[in-house]
C-alpha cells in the first residue's frame, strides 16, 4: 500500500484529536505502523497536517497527499519574508519525509514576527533535493531527505495560523502522543512476526523473552489507548495537562519499544534478522524512529513540572 492508497481510503475520514474518537484514530496509526513503519511515518504526516489545517481552519488541498516539515535548525534553516507579492520562502530543512513524492507540506520557518508555519507546493516552492540527504537503513522509504526551498511567492492564504500558532497549540501534544502510537504499532509488529517464527515448540527460556515483549506491547496498548480518551476528555487543554501527557506517554512507549527490540533479538536470535528481509527491516526501521525520540529534553521539561508541583 502506498501513500495515496492511504490518503484515499482513510486518511480525510480519520477521527481528528479530540473529536470523540481520538482511540480509534490512534489504533489506526497504529495498525499501519505494524505493517510498514515507513508508510506509516508519511501517513502520520499526512493525517497530522489534516488535523493542523482544521485546528488552524484553514481548507486543506483536496485529494492532496500532505506531509509536516518542521525540522528546526539553529542557523542555516527555512526562512520566510514577508513583501508586497506574498511570503518570499528560502533556505533548507532537513528530514523532509516523503520529500518531492508527496503534494504539498506544512512547512515552518522563521520570520520577523516569529515562528510560522506555511501550506506549500511541493512542485512549486522546493528547488532542490540534497543529493544523498537520506542515506539511511532503517525507515529508507519514508525518504527524509534535504531539502531546499523557493520558488514563486507564497500567497498570505498560505500562511496556516498566527505567528508561533503550530508549537502553542494544544493540538501539537495530540500529534505528538500519535507519534507514539506509531512506536507502538512498530513494536507490536516485531513481536507478532517473533511470534510467527518461533515453530510451535518454543524452548522455556524463548518463552521468557517473548513474555517480556508481549508485556512491553501490551504496556504501550494501554498507554496510547488511555492518552486518546484523555485527549478526548479536554480537547481544547482547559486542563493543562497536554503537554505533560505526552511526554510521559512518548517516554514510556518509547522505554518499552527499545525494549522489545531487545526481547525480539533474544527470542528469535539473530537468523530473523539476517535470513528474513521483512522482520530485518522492521527492527531497523523501529530503531531509526525511536531515535527521533529527544529524551534528555523531555525528560528534563518533566523534571522541572515535577519541581514546580504541575
Amino acid at each position: 500500500m502506498e501513500l495515496r492508497e492511504v490518503a484515499a481510503e482513510s486518511g480525510a475520514m480519520l477521527p481528528k484529536p479530540g473529536s470523540g474518537g481520538t482511540p480509534a484514530r490512534f489504533a489506526a496509526l497504529a495498525d499501519w505502523a505494524t505493517r510498514d513503519l515507513s508508510l506509516a511515518r508519511l501517513a502520520e504526516g499526512h493525517v497530522d497536517a489534516l488535523a493542523i489545517l482544521e485546528e488552524a481552519r484553514h481548507e486543506p488541498d483536496a485529494g492532496a497527499t500532505y506531509g509536516v516539515w518542521a525540522a528546526r535548525q539553529p542557523a542555516g534553516g527555512t526562512t520566510a519574508r514577508f513583501t508586497a507579492d506574498g511570503w518570499l520562502l528560502a533556505g533548507k530543512k532537513p528530514f523532509c519525509s516523503g520529500s518531492t513524492r508527496i503534494d504539498r507540506a506544512l512547512v515552518t520557518a522563521e520570520c520577523d514576527d516569529g515562528y510560522r508555519l506555511f501550506d506549500v507546493s511541493v512542485a512549486e516552492n522546493v528547488t532542490a533535493v540534497h543529493a544523498g540527504s537520506w542515506p539511511a537503513v532503517g525507515m529508507a522509504d519514508s525518504l527524509s531527505e534535504t531539502l531546499d526551498f523557493g520558488g514563486p511567492p507564497l500567497p498570505t492564504s498560505c500562511a496556516v495560523g498566527p505567528p508561533n500558532f503550530y508549537l502553542e497549540r494544544p493540538g501539537f501534544w495530540f500529534g505528538a502522543t500519535g507519534v507514539a502510537a506509531c512506536w507502538y504499532g512498530g513494536a507490536r509488529g516485531l513481536v507478532q512476526e517473533v511470534l510467527h517464527s518461533i515453530g510451535p515448540h518454543p524452548s522455556e527460556p524463548i518463552l521468557a523473552e517473548i513474555g517480556h515483549a508481549v508485556a512491553h506491547v501490551d504496556l504501550m496498548r494501554r498507554a496510547v489507548d488511555s492518552a486518546a480518551r484523555e485527549i478526548d476528555d479536554d480537547p481544547r487543554d482547559r486542563a493543562g495537562d497536554a503537554k505533560r501527557r505526552a511526554l510521559v506517554v512518548r517516554h514510556a512507549v518509547h522505554h518499552a519499544a527499545q525494549q522489545v527490540l531487545v526481547h525480539a533479538a533474544a527470542a528469535g536470535g539473530a537468523r530473523p534478522f539476517c535470513l528474513d528481509a521483512e522482520q530485518a527491516r522492521r527492527a531497523a526501521d523501529l530503531y531509526v524512529y525511536l531515535a527521533q525520540y529527544h529524551g534528555p529534553q523531555d525528560a528534563n521539561a518533566l523534571g522541572h513540572m515535577a519541581c514546580d508541583g504541575s
